[in-house]
């Protein structure tokens, strides 16, 4: 008995030693790298990035494939596909003035096919050029970057972003808390408000984690008028950072309201007519800084929630309470202010319209307006008399969700709209179908297998539309409103990603903490599993309520963040859908709703567990799990509360106490619950229950995430006297910018370290080259 005890305590310090004496090299390392963003991406050919959609319904696109590069023009209306111009004779005009160029690898960028289809600009050799498509000619431009649609009017030295009207003749931009009024023709300036002060300015969307001086405002679509407000946050409190440096730091301070504050920043909404200079008070209460979409008023650019009917006389705007759990849908005269109250919808936990894009439109020529509600616990449209402010009809139905609302033809009646939950492999593939407002005549207009991206041309009747999935590389279309096939684009080829040892992600389902509910992720596992071995576990994660650690992002991609690359160096990683995520229904969402701290964590034990009985070679004595912002948060309370379970931590500029993040992520996913109830959620709270290994990283100058989030973890380690290592970027933010390369490296280096047992490379510098295709 004592001979078996002493031998297999032989044995078993042996391979102690052993685990402990293998080495990672550089190599290793520089195979790993290779499974990284750009570095992945350029071994894929023919892929369709976002496409250019031009006047007269036709789609400019890049192909590159294998050191090749084309430029190809697709005609929708005519159903072809050809070269965008003749590559040779462009590679010979560039030739006699630079020597000599590839006519299939033309080095130029910035491709643009102007209006008139006979000119082409790009820069080449770090010079901007227009090329005529009928002589060949080339003529250097002035200036250093092509003009662009979507290009803010720059103005003096201290002015904000200027805002451009749609008819690109005058933009408005902010000056001394005061809207100004720029013509774009003369240069000549208006003052349009008078008592902006500071704190309490115009078009202003400095307000929590967003400090931005662009002018926030809704243009009229005649161009003479705007939409904005006047923000108020005088009676909040400062944010501090404060910078790293020889000599005297720098102190930046700004307004940023949190959870526990009895007041938050308000709007003022107003309609400026910029012809007379003249401000039209909207005759309604202030609102709170809140929007139907998101934690801010301001998602893409433009100010949010708002509508104007074709002529600019009214104004649809929908005003959201503090805690998201009141809408109230109004209509304003913009000659007079005066309002219209249509209707109000009000929920128990927290409203949202959609996912990426608002889905409320208001169709002032038949007097209605379509709502999105998640009242029967799927997200649907609506269809409401904008008169009376009394539903109509509903428009969709059925245990799935409209996510994005896209288009409106308000003369045909119909609606087309992205969807998820329609295809029974996976609930969160996306796909484009098409509805009468009648809730009539449903139809699928991408039905093949997959995720599917879409973009509309500029005339609508065409799109653009592209699928996948995470195992399957991407196919590419332009298809009529009919949902038929006009041209088909190049396909996706991976077989150079393939050759270089790349492995895709295993798609799978388990089941949740509740053992009833399908739950939907990705495995990652090395090229070459070796029979019988067991292999550490590492759980990247983004929990609920906002994201998901995999999101609506279920299409290929070459690399997902550092998942492949961990796999090469010999983890399993997984990535779990848990439940909170948002895409799926309502019930599905809010299960996290009032205590965030749950961060999916039990569905994300659960779900590697029964991972670990279907796949033998995962090793659950060896389980790690790493995460940044709101999973940073997620994998500091994983170690604190299920402390046996997982043994490594990696936790990145985490929220880990959202009583000190900004006011509307706690207020729309908690609610109002009290100061007790936060301190429950705390990680801080639960730091004396750290058993394993964990890391902390945070950046001293972000302005997401305030560092003493991470700051308040470090001090309750220390009282508790447990050991912990710390990563500071001390004028770095929230993603820490330059230093994201040397974060990933310490990464590697501490799950190779601490959950595999091995010695990493000394210093590796990891490289990520940039796309040269």
């Amino acid at each position: 008995m004592n001979r078996y005890f002493f031998g297999a305590a032989a044995l078993f310090f042996a391979c102690s030693v052993q685990a402990q004496d293998r080495q990672l090299t550089a190599a290793d390392y520089e195979r790993a790298q290779r499974f990284l963003s750009t570095n992945a991406e350029q071994l894929v050919d023919h892929a369709v990035s976002r496409p250019d959609w031009l006047p007269g319904d036709r789609l400019l696109l890049r192909d590159a494939g294998n050191g090749t590069v084309q430029y190809l023009l697709a005609d929708a209306k005519a159903g072809k596909l050809q070269p965008a111009f003749d590559h040779k004779k462009l590679a010979a005009a560039l030739s006699a003035s630079q020597g000599p160029v590839r006519a299939n690898a033309l080095p130029i960028s910035g491709v643009e096919l102007l209006p008139d289809g006979q000119n082409l600009r790009f820069f080449f050799g770090g010079r901007l050029y227009t090329c005529n498509l009928k002589t060949y000619q080339l003529q250097a431009q002035p200036g250093g970057q092509p003009p662009s649609r979507r290009r803010s009017a720059t103005g003096k030295q201290g002015d904000g972003p200027a805002n451009r009207s749609p008819d690109g003749s005058k933009a408005v931009f902010i000056r001394s808390h005061n809207l100004w009024l720029r013509d774009l023709k003369n240069g000549q300036e208006t003052l349009l408000t008078t008592d902006g002060v500071k704190d309490y300015g115009y078009a202003t969307d400095n307000a929590g984690w967003k400090s931005s001086d662009a002018a926030i405002v809704a243009w009229s679509p005649d161009s003479r008028k705007v939409a904005t407000f006047k923000q108020d946050q005088r009676h909040l409190n400062d944010m501090y950072l404060v910078s790293t440096n020889v000599g005297a730091p720098r102190l930046k301070q700004w307004k940023y309201a949190l959870p526990s504050d009895q007041k938050v920043a308000m709007i003022e909404r107003v309609i400026i007519d910029v012809a007379q200079a003249r401000v039209i008070p909207i005759l309604a209460p202030a609102d709170p800084h809140r929007a139907t979409l998101s934690d801010d008023i301001s998602s893409s650019g433009t100010l949010d929630d708002v509508q104007w009917n074709a002529d600019a006389s009214r104004l649809a705007f929908v005003s959201t309470s503090r805690y998201h759990n009141e809408e109230r849908v109004r209509l304003a005269d913009a000659a007079t202010g005066k309002v219209t109250e249509l209707f109000e919808e009000k929920v128990k936990t927290q409203y949202e319209s959609g996912w990426g894009t608002i889905n409320w439109r208001f169709l002032d020529k038949s007097n209605e307006l379509i709502w999105f509600s998640e009242r029967d616990d799927w997200g649907h449209l609506y269809l409401y008399d904008s008169r009376s402010g009394k539903l109509k009809n509903r428009i969709t139905t059925g245990s799935w969700v409209v996510t994005q609302l896209l288009r409106v033809d308000e003369e045909k009646r119909q609606a087309y709209f992205i969807a998820r939950g329609l295809q029974e492999a996976n609930p969160y593939f996306a796909q484009l179908c098409r509805i009468g407002l009648d809730g009539k005549n449903f139809k699928v207009l991408t039905p093949e297998a997959g995720n599917h991206r879409v973009e509309f041309s500029e005339s609508g009747k065409y799109f653009a539309d592209s699928w996948s999935s995470p195992d399957q590389p991407g196919s590419s279309t332009i298809r009529d409103l009919d949902g038929k096939i006009r041209v088909r684009l190049p396909a996706t080829d991976i077989s150079r990603l393939l050759a270089a040892g790349w492995k895709a992600p295993q798609p799978f389902t388990v089941k949740a903490n509740d053992g009833k509910t399908d739950l939907y992720g990705l495995l990652y596992t090395p090229a070459n599993l070796e029979p019988g071995k067991k292999y550490p576990v590492i759980d990247y994660i983004y929990p609920g309520p906002q994201g998901g650690s995999i999101g609506g992002n279920w299409s290929f991609a070459a690399a997902r963040r550092d998942n492949q690359a961990l796999a090469s160096l010999g983890f399993i990683v997984v990535e779990l859908e848990g439940s909170s995520n948002p895409l799926r229904s309502k019930s599905f969402h809010d299960q996290s709703y009032g205590n965030m701290a749950e961060n999916t964590l039990a569905d994300q034990v659960a779900g590697i567990k029964e991972l670990a009985r279907r796949y033998p070679y995962m090793d659950l004595d060896r389980v790690g799990i790493w995460g940044h912002s709101g999973g940073g948060f997620a994998t500091a309370a994983a170690m604190f509360r299920y402390p046996d379970f997982f043994k490594v931590g990696i936790a990145e500029s985490g929220n880990h106490d959202n009583r000190n993040y900004e006011d509307d992520w706690g207020d729309r996913y908690n609610g109002p619950i009290s100061d007790e109830e936060y301190a429950r959620q705390a990680n801080q709270t639960y730091a004396a229950n750290l058993k394993g290994k964990l890391m902390l990283a945070h950046g001293m100058m972000d302005d997401n995430v305030p560092p003493y989030n991470t700051l308040l973890v470090v001090e309750a380690l220390q009282k508790a006297n447990k050991d912990f290592d710390l990563v500071v970027f001390p004028n770095s933010a929230h993603g820490f910018g330059a230093y994201n390369t040397y974060m990933m490296r310490r990464r590697w280096d501490y799950f190779v370290s601490h959950l595999m047992a091995a010695r990493p490379p000394k210093e590796f510098k990891i490289e990520i080259k940039p796309d040269v295709r």
